[in-house]
């Protein structure tokens, strides 16, 4: 049997049955990296003006919404639920499903804005 690709569509069958030790020793390292690297853009975003992480009263409420859906996201890798990857999508998707009447112009903010009310 060929290895099950790495990048398969998430909507993909799951590869075959491996055992916890043959998981770990093929992507643990890997993973280890990429935590690491949220980690540091968290204490980056922690160090800016305006970016420590926002709480319900607090004066300046300025933390980017971006921060806290990737904050709100790292709170779902442990939480003991099923379906993170699909349920961090949902959380960093905009879901709407009404066309907006101009495009609101720069790149892609990869978390959807919170309802402003407007």
């Amino acid at each position: 049997m060929g290895a099950v690709p790495y990048n398969r569509p998430m909507d993909a069958e799951p590869p075959p049955s491996q055992k916890l030790d043959a998981t770990v020793d093929r992507y643990f390292v890997e993973h280890r990296a990429k935590l690491l690297d949220v980690a540091a853009f968290l204490d980056r975003c922690d160090r800016a003006t305006g970016g420590g992480p926002s709480q319900a009263g607090d004066a300046d409420g300025d933390a980017d919404f971006r921060v806290e859906a990737l904050r709100r996201a790292v709170a779902m890798l442990d939480d003991g639920n099923p379906e993170r990857t699909k349920r961090i999508l949902e959380l960093m998707s905009d879901l709407s499903d009404t066309p907006l009447d101009a495009s609101p112009g720069g790149a892609a903010s990869g978390a959807p804005r919170p309802e402003t009310g407007v």
